[in-house]
């Protein structure tokens, strides 16, 4: 099955769901709409705020925290891989830390999250491209270091229809094992989960200072509108992965959950973080450690993403035919 989506279909699709997404935001916020901005086939939006509206501070909504921070400026693109057809789902890997962040370290061993994590998108990759049904990049392809910004800012600049950050994790009891799936929320979904966003949201700052910079420029509603919508694909992608992963790869008994992961916040990108083992834990850290253990990975997450990207045209199918 050729997962494909003409230009035409894509840009409709996307143009009505911003129209739907303008419209909300306007009725709900009551700022005048100003000007609509196409921005590589990505539209953009600017509101003339209210006066009464123009000196509060950026709201927080439901359970998003807005505004999301920008993509870092000098965003250095990896190449796309994979058939050379526009129309095929594009899906960004993301190995976890890397360069002067090794992330977690197995105390017996010495290895390093920033290693298996690179080792396994690899695989992934690699095992993607073999089906030739999805295009794939990789946020990075060696030892380097990314701000999270920039992380999810590829995977939004190359416009892709799936985000998925690899990782290992690591507990104070080394009998922890298992792999998990997160998404996003601003309320993790219990006391680890918050440990790990703790853990994982400091990655931007070095010796005190914040790499990846804010900003206040975004329009919080139709983030909010936006942001909800990635988050339901991203839910549903989760307990895909793990269905179909489960054959090859240990999951916890708890194996999806929520945490305020800023490597996730892409507003308009379907992401998941996805910690394959536990690096503490003897046993998990020489699964993924080694060639059968990250191949197995790979397996697992490429029938997930096959399944998912085939549900999807199913489902354009079916609204073409009413």
């Amino acid at each position: 099955m050729k997962f494909g989506w003409t230009a035409k279909a894509r840009t409709l699709h996307k143009r009505r769901m911003f129209q739907s997404l303008a419209l909300a935001s306007m009725i709900l916020s009551g700022a005048p709409l100003s000007a609509v901005i196409p921005d590589g086939g990505r539209a953009g939006m600017r509101f003339d705020a209210p006066a009464h509206m123009a000196s509060r501070p950026a709201r927080r909504l439901h359970s998003i925290t807005v505004p999301i921070p920008p993509v870092a400026r000098g965003l250095s693109l990896p190449p796309v891989e994979g058939p050379r057809d526009a129309s095929r789902p594009l899906v960004v890997i993301d190995a976890g830390h890397g360069g002067h962040d090794p992330g977690a370290v197995n105390r017996e061993n010495g290895e390093r999250e920033k290693d298996v994590t690179l080792a396994i998108a690899q695989a992934v990759r690699d095992q993607l491209l073999k089906s030739g049904r999805v295009r794939v990049a990789l946020t990075r392809n060696a030892d380097r270091f990314l701000v999270l910004q920039e992380r999810y800012g590829i995977a939004r600049k190359l416009n892709a229809d799936l985000f998925i950050s690899i990782h290992a994790d690591s507990a104070d009891n080394d009998t922890a094992r298992g792999a998990t799936v997160y998404t996003l929320s601003e309320t993790a979904s219990d006391r680890e989960a918050a440990r790990l966003a703790a853990r994982e949201n400091k990655a931007d700052f070095l010796n005190g200072v914040n790499l990846g910079g804010q900003s206040n420029d975004v329009s919080s509603i139709l983030i909010d509108l936006t942001q909800r919508e990635s988050m339901n694909i991203s839910v549903s992608f989760a307990r895909l992965l793990q269905r179909e992963a489960a054959p090859y790869v240990p999951f916890r008994s708890a194996a999806h959950r929520f945490a305020s992961l800023m490597v996730l916040k892409a507003p308009d990108t379907p992401s998941v973080l996805f910690e394959t083992g536990y690096i503490s834990n003897t046993a998990d850290a020489a699964f993924l450690a080694s060639k059968e253990g990250q191949a197995n990975i790979a397996k697992g997450v490429a029938r997930a993403i096959e399944v998912h990207f085939a549900r999807k045209l199913t489902m354009r199918g079916d609204g073409a035919g009413g």
